[in-house]
């Protein structure tokens, strides 16, 4: 097509392209036969150990046992005598079951709490995987003693969604799980000292991607206002706001500027901040750029 010899084998995509228009010639398969593993002493040589990769907790490695208190397994029903000792039996597993610090989270509630947050969410698989493994460690500190379901799902949640630089603020993750947005940053910031995170902070411009997609903005409208949020963190006098409160501010300025002028309701709305904020940031920000535009930053 582009009349060039020179074709490259990329070994990493399993693919033969050209060099000057990235036309794809050969695709091979990207999972290859599994090397063989050498025997280990004592060992059948089964190859045992080979297979898909599963997440920590992502399958039912232990199915558990059924209780019903009606029939047994024949169909029969059963006399009131053996409905109320299969009763005590089944709670007596579900007590010793929830008391597992160091089982698998497969019958536990957290787990089917972190999969409904996720999905409320829209978080990928690996997120979720990541909140469950943080659960996991922060019970087996014993950091969620004495703390509710929603609290310490939402941590774990909330710390993983930091981990990964995916842009949720604590109050989303709060109505996600339906807990309380206090309860659930004092339990992060246990969890997080507890179990050692390093937990990076999400940067204002990964909400911004986020914030002007879902206002349909224009990209210069986004090189605007991720210009001014340079401008305005080597700012004193702007050190103290709100992040969140501060990209919204800006998005509302620059959309004004450039002619696609968003209401502070909807700008609001979309950035889970209130019209006040969003009002006196505004107004503070008019007030240090006079002309509407943030100053260019002094050259390095």
């Amino acid at each position: 097509m582009c009349r060039s010899t020179h074709r490259i084998a990329d070994p990493i995509h399993s693919e033969v392209h050209c060099a000057e228009c990235g036309l794809v010639f050969e695709q091979g398969e990207l999972l290859a036969t599994p090397p063989p593993i050498a025997d280990a002493p004592g060992s059948d040589g089964s190859g045992r150990g080979i297979g898909p990769f599963a997440r920590p907790g992502g399958t039912r490695r232990v199915l558990g046992t059924t209780l019903s208190l009606a029939r047994d397994g024949q169909g029969k029903r059963l006399d009131w005598h053996r409905r109320y000792e299969f009763q005590h039996l089944r709670r007596v597993m579900q007590r010793q079951t929830a008391r597992v610090a160091d089982g698998p989270l497969d019958r536990s509630p957290a787990r089917s709490e972190i999969a409904i947050a996720g999905e409320r969410m829209g978080l990928p698989p690996v997120v979720i995987s990541e909140a469950e493994e943080i659960y996991r460690e922060a019970r087996l500190h014993g950091l969620y003693r004495g703390r509710s379901l929603p609290a310490s799902v939402g941590a774990a949640v909330y710390a993983a969604c930091r981990r990964y630089s995916i842009p949720r603020t604590l109050g989303e993750v709060a109505d996600a799980v339906n807990g309380r947005r206090s309860e659930v940053g004092r339990t992060f910031k246990v969890v997080q000292r507890g179990c050692g995170l390093r937990v990076p902070g999400v940067g204002g411009k990964a909400f911004l991607t986020r914030y002007a997609q879902e206002l349909a903005l224009s990209p210069k409208v986004r090189s605007n206002v991720e210009a001014m949020l340079d401008t305005a963190r080597q700012d004193p006098e702007l050190s103290g706001l709100s992040p969140h409160g501060l990209v919204a501010a800006l998005i509302y300025l620059a959309a004004e500027q450039n002619g696609e002028r968003r209401s502070r309701a909807q700008v609001a709305r979309v950035t889970t901040v209130t019209e006040v904020t969003l009002r006196s940031t505004s107004r503070l920000l008019e007030r240090i750029w006079p002309s509407g535009h943030a100053p260019e930053s002094p050259p390095d």
